[in-house]
């Protein structure tokens, strides 16, 4: 097990660098605690904790201890309720949720959308697909713009804007 969590590419690199530590320890009797930590640029007294605590309590003693602190004020719920808004729904005249958006829907603060979309790695304004613009007059927009490519005017130069302000000269 220790091996696995050692060269699991998901591993915490906390519980990785544990593992490093008993595995170091486990070739000798009586280890020598300052190699060790040399070896695996810790401090000799982290070596220590470490296997100490993997004696005492095998595996379940190299995971963090619950930490003291303020419990969470926002309910599971509301966080599921905002994953799953910004995974399955569109809003009203927009193409994707904007932080301002889903906290208007939500009724939660704009940061804690952005520490709930962080915490779930959820990029609303990013997309594998191709989204369809809310513009009513996005037809003919596109029309005028692709036709410029097919047939420029002669001696003019067509310049390509995306809506991150790239530019290119065609």
């Amino acid at each position: 097990m220790l091996g696995r969590w050692m060269r699991r590419a998901n591993s915490a690199q906390s519980l990785a660098l544990r593992a490093r530590i008993v595995l170091a320890c486990a070739g000798s009797e009586v280890p020598p605690i300052v190699g060790v930590a040399r070896e695996l640029r810790v401090a000799p007294d982290t070596v220590r904790k470490w296997r100490r605590r993997f004696l005492a309590d095998r595996l379940d003693g190299l995971i963090d201890e619950p930490r003291p602190g303020r419990p969470p004020t926002i309910a599971v719920e509301e966080v599921e309720a905002v994953v799953v808004a910004t995974l399955e729904e569109i809003p009203k005249n927009a193409t994707h949720w904007s932080r301002t958006s889903m906290a208007a829907r939500s009724g939660l603060s704009k940061s804690t959308i952005g520490r709930i979309w962080r915490k779930f790695q959820l990029k609303p304004h990013l997309t594998g697909t191709f989204k369809l613009s809310t513009d009513p007059l996005f037809v003919e927009k596109a029309c005028d713009v692709v036709g410029l490519y097919f047939n420029p005017p002669e001696g003019a130069v067509v310049l390509s804007v995306d809506e991150s302000g790239r530019t290119g000269a065609r």
